[in-house]
């Protein structure tokens, strides 16, 4: 795979999660060309408010259009499809009509009030790293070194699911 592709991170537990995600995908190709997408994953939700519904979780690689090549203009762009279907922000991990992370881009290290690259929390996110491994199992934190499947196996992800929902 090409060194410079962005790896995000879809979720959904509202509504029809499956459909959101679904309708993620068609957006995305506006932002550059998706090589590569993971199983749809499910999981209960991890942390926020009590009694949410499970999460659909999955992994894309995008390889970015010339303007969405800047992290921050992605992020951009992908806060805006979240916007599209619907998702609000009110309580932090409460549960949310579409979810898009932007979990790493190329070998970009950024510390910034408004994005964090590689995604502070994803090496600790089996439902992060289980999709990651799947469709780029030699992918390595280019702080740490450290590879998402090492990480992956570190963890407990028993209460992971790999479904076998289809993107069509």
């Amino acid at each position: 795979m090409k060194p410079d592709l962005a790896y995000i991170a879809l979720g959904s537990n509202l509504g029809d999660p499956l459909q959101q995600l679904r309708t993620a995908m068609q957006k995305l190709p506006r932002l550059g060309e998706v090589v590569a997408r993971s199983s749809l994953y499910r999981s209960p939700a991890q942390g926020g408010p009590p009694g949410q519904p499970d999460y659909l979780n999955a992994v894309v690689a995008l390889d970015p259009f010339p303007p969405y090549q800047s992290p921050l203009e992605l992020l951009r762009a992908l806060l805006a499809i979240e916007q599209e279907a619907g998702r609000v922000r009110r309580i932090r991990w409460e549960a949310r009509t579409l979810d898009l992370d932007l979990l790493t881009m190329g070998n970009w290290v950024l510390n910034s009030p408004a994005l964090t690259l590689p995604h502070p929390r994803m090496m600790e996110r089996p439902f992060v790293l289980a999709p990651l491994c799947e469709i780029n199992p030699h992918w390595r934190h280019p702080e740490t070194g450290i590879a998402a499947a090492e990480a992956l196996a570190a963890l407990d992800s028993s209460w992971l699911e790999r479904t076998d929902l289809g993107w069509d």
